[in-house]
Parts: structure tokens; sequence; C-alpha cells
């Protein structure tokens, strides 16, 4: 199938089988590797992207039904003025460890507060319940999330 989207502000033009997942189409054909596998279930959020600026688990998600819309991966986030204060948040507050669940979460907290939906700290808790870290205990990510509240 032929698909047109957006992906992290340009233009793709691709051919995929119906069955291609997002994450593979775009960690194998776009070479984004940011979105990382884990689960494979929709359960830990480190495939995260952002399509029509709302998280969705791209190891779930079919790459056809990315047609049309508009993809942001953590590379493209990175790229935007806007990482700055992310960057800065979690660097302040350590709130990075290994790394491996990062992207998902930022791009998480980049969507909620896109949508105004990141004012208190119960939104954050709940808005990063699908996205699960091993290393840090989520105390620093909270501390860090609680300076992007609008």
């Amino acid at each position: 199938m032929d698909i047109r989207l957006t992906v992290n502000g340009r233009e793709v033009i691709e051919t995929v089988e119906p069955h291609v997942l997002l994450l593979d189409f775009l960690r194998e054909r776009l070479d984004l590797k940011g979105a990382k596998r884990s689960c494979d279930v929709q359960v830990c959020g480190t495939c995260t992207v952002l399509v029509d600026n709302m998280p969705v688990s791209a190891c779930t998600y079919l790459a056809v039904d990315a047609d049309g819309r508009d993809v942001m991966t953590i590379e493209g986030f990175a790229e935007q003025p806007e990482f700055t204060l992310f960057e800065q948040a979690f660097t302040r507050h350590a709130a990075v460890q290994c790394g491996y669940c990062t992207g998902g979460i930022l791009l998480t907290l980049k969507s909620l507060r896109d949508a105004g939906e990141l004012r208190t700290e119960d939104d954050i808790r709940h808005g990063l319940d699908s996205n699960v870290c091993r290393c840090t205990g989520y105390r620093a990510i909270l501390e860090a999330a609680r300076e992007l509240i609008r």
C-alpha cells in the first residue's frame, strides 16, 4: 500500500505491506531509532510517538494507519526550540538514567502540555501511567515534569 505522511515535519511517501508496524517503519525504513521496542503490547511506553499530537504505541499501530497523518518522533521533538525546556528540566532533576524510556516519556509530556492537560501532579501521574521506567523510581521524573506545568 502507498502511504503519505509527515514525519518530523517532512513529507514521506512510501510503499508498505499492510501488516508493517509504525515502529518498524520508523526504525527500519526511516532510520529513526528513538522509539524503542520493548513489550510489543502497549504497556511500557518506550515506543511512544505522537500521531496528530496524540501519544500512540508504535509497537501496535500500523504504518498504514498513519497515512495522511502527522507523526513526531523524539528526533523531531529534539529539533524544536521547546525541547530545551524539557531537556533542562530532566537534566536538572537527574530524571534520566539508562534513557530507554525517556523518549516516550518526553513525547507524552509534550502532548499533555500542548493539550493544556498538564496542570497538576495528578495530571502528570495519570498522563504517564502507560510509561514504565525501571531505573529512576519516578520521583525525579515527576520533579522534572512539575517544571513543565503550565
